[in-house]
């Protein structure tokens, strides 16, 4: 019976992360370094400086002067979370050849980036340490479905449209059909990545955040902005409806329902931010 890590043999293009991130990540693990030593591994790629710089001074962050420089950027948002930074402005270029019959590319980051910006703005309600590691989980949360675009074409464009036409979850279509979801794939992909273990539940976990045991916030947090990106309808990963909520996900985040219009209106505003770097700029 095939597995989800399967899926992963023989795709070339996603087999490893960009070295530059790969580096980034070795240099930031050393406790002898400094910030000029990540500003230097960062400038070795001109496109990640050029991005990292947009993005830091977009309406995300709303910095009252302008950022020049990475070791400025540093110095405001930090080590870790400039990582993950580079981590999300520089996944979406691996992705460059799944096939579009049924779900754009450029669709499917934007409801990424959508999932992304809620998350990272529940997360800050929260007070969450690193809330970029959130904006990140819900950039990926999907990531496992362009691959089985790739990998399974036809099991994939049935299950799109037996889930437009039936009204099922499309994640439930897929496990009928294949024994797994996408939400599998993106798990086996991320522990090929070795991307840490937080990012791997929460994507593992999205669509059943009661399955989560180490990381049960974050889980729910993606769980939780998955649903309201789908409700904005920026963008789409094929899904055609808004998934089921999870109660106790729900009631884990503790978002006040009052303040549901304030969080929405929010994350559209720094998606128009985010989806200018990191959905249409994919070169």
């Amino acid at each position: 019976m095939r597995r989800a890590s399967d899926l992963l043999k023989g795709v070339v293009s996603v087999a490893s992360l960009p070295g530059v991130y790969l580096r980034l990540s070795a240099v930031v693990s050393d406790p002898r370094t400094s910030a000029a030593d990540v500003g230097a591994v960062i400038a070795e790629d001109p496109g990640l400086t050029a991005r990292l710089l947009k993005l830091v001074n977009s309406a995300m962050y709303g910095f009252p002067s302008r950022i020049e420089t990475v070791s400025h950027a540093i110095s405001i948002v930090g080590t870790a979370q400039l990582q993950d930074l580079a981590l999300a402005t520089s996944v979406i270029r691996l992705f460059a050849n799944v096939p579009e019959s049924l779900v754009t590319m450029e669709s499917f980051w934007r409801h990424s980036v959508a999932c992304g910006v809620t998350a990272r703005a529940l997360a800050a309600r929260r007070r969450e340490a690193n809330v970029e590691r959130y904006f990140v989980a819900g950039l990926l949360h999907d990531i496992g479905r362009p691959i089985m675009f790739m990998q399974v074409p036809e099991e994939a464009r049935v299950a799109v449209l037996r889930s437009r036409e039936g009204g099922e979850p499309l994640y439930e279509v897929e496990y009928a059909l294949l024994g797994f979801d996408h939400s599998h794939v993106g798990q086996a992909l991320l522990e090929q990545w070795k991307l840490p273990p937080s990012l791997r539940e929460a994507v593992a976990n999205h669509h059943h955040p009661d399955r989560s045991q180490r990381f049960p916030v974050e889980t729910a947090v993606v769980h939780v902005a998955d649903l309201l990106a789908n409700a904005l309808g920026l963008g789409s990963s094929g899904e055609p409806s808004v998934p089921p909520l999870d109660p106790k996900a729900w009631e884990l985040v503790g978002l006040p329902t009052a303040n549901i219009g304030d969080l929405l209106e929010e994350a559209e505003r720094h998606y128009e931010a985010a989806v200018g770097v990191i959905a249409q700029d994919r070169t």
